[in-house]
């Protein structure tokens, strides 16, 4: 069976598409399809709406609420974790990753090709800007950070029990979920796919959120900003000694009657600056050190259900604290 996970954030308006694209692709499939739906908090009537449908939706699936909003990646962390498929696999809900790229997924993982299965995207249909950022931002991660991330990012995966098993021993918070899966390693096969224009609602991907994304996804890998603090410091201290013999030679020899102000006040506006940019950085890594050492759980599930509709029944846990 192929469990295939779903977060599931402000997409009241495209879920009957959604729905009827699970239908097909389940049919699509040689093997049974499970779907785990995975509400995030979301504030509008995403949950109602899955309630009312999938008990008579003719797919096996499983309905999680969690307490509240967490996160895309918890969310699907809390999804994999649930999931009782012998392979995974994780698609948006907003359906901008098609969702055929699932049945090379499965077709990948059947035929022992690898372990995990990567979707990178070759296009995408939305504004230039949001393309340029977006190039943008990959191409420096992947030069700078993650080596093995393609130009194009990705959004899309699916894996074995064995790599979901160890992806979800890992606890850390504010991270990558994609850098994690890179970073267990594993057999490989990046498949091409060209990203499709929303067709309804609003993305909740806002600007605030895609800067979270990037700041976590940067300090949680790498040292690189901490060894640039340390270059940008060396440099610094070095120019300040010569300039700062220059100007005494200078002085010392009649050429500086009167010592200027505009460059003082440069040099401590500079030195300012590079000590206030150093402490966020370092304070970012301390941050995330102490996020990690409270062993705060990722996600909370306040409700699950799961449709197994060959034994004609539902299936209702309900987990409170």
């Amino acid at each position: 069976m192929l469990s295939l996970v779903i977060p599931v954030y402000r997409n009241e308006e495209n879920l009957p598409r959604l729905l009827d694209a699970l239908g097909r692709l389940s049919q699509q499939l040689p093997d049974d399809l499970e779907v785990v739906f995975v509400v995030d908090g979301s504030p509008d009537r995403s949950l109602q709406i899955l309630q009312e449908r999938l008990p008579r939706w003719p797919v096996k699936s499983q309905l999680i609420e969690l307490s509240r909003n967490f996160g895309s990646f918890a969310a699907i962390a809390a999804g994999l974790r649930a999931a009782r498929g012998d392979y995974m696999a994780v698609l948006a809900a907003d359906l901008q990753e098609p969702p055929e790229l699932i049945l090379e997924f499965h077709r990948a993982l059947e035929a022992g090709e690898a372990e995990v299965v990567l979707g990178y995207r070759t296009g995408r249909a939305d504004p230039w800007l949001t393309r340029f950022l977006s190039h943008a931002f990959w191409g420096l991660y992947r030069r700078f950070v993650v080596p093995d991330m393609p130009r194009g990012g990705i959004d899309v995966f699916g894996c074995t029990r064995q790599v979901r098993d160890h992806l979800a021993a890992l606890d850390e918070v504010h991270t990558n979920l994609i850098a994690l899966v890179l970073w267990l390693g594993f057999r490989r096969k990046f498949i091409p796919y060209e990203r499709r224009a929303r067709q309804e609602g609003r993305s909740a991907w806002t600007i605030g959120r895609k800067l979270r994304y990037a700041v976590d996804s940067v300090f949680s890998f790498t040292d690189l900003p901490v060894r640039a603090l340390l270059f940008l410091g060396a440099a610094g201290m070095t120019f300040a000694v010569v300039a700062g013999l220059t100007v005494l030679a200078m002085w010392s020899l009649g050429r500086i009657p009167v010592l200027g102000y505009t460059p003082l006040m440069l040099m401590i506006t500079f030195f300012g600056g590079l000590t206030a940019l150093g402490m966020g950085i370092i304070g970012q890594y301390v941050w995330l050190s102490l996020q990690n050492a409270r062993k705060r759980p990722n996600f909370v599930v306040r409700t699950s259900e799961r449709f197994d509709h060959e034994a004609d029944a539902a299936v209702r846990h309900d987990v409170r604290s």
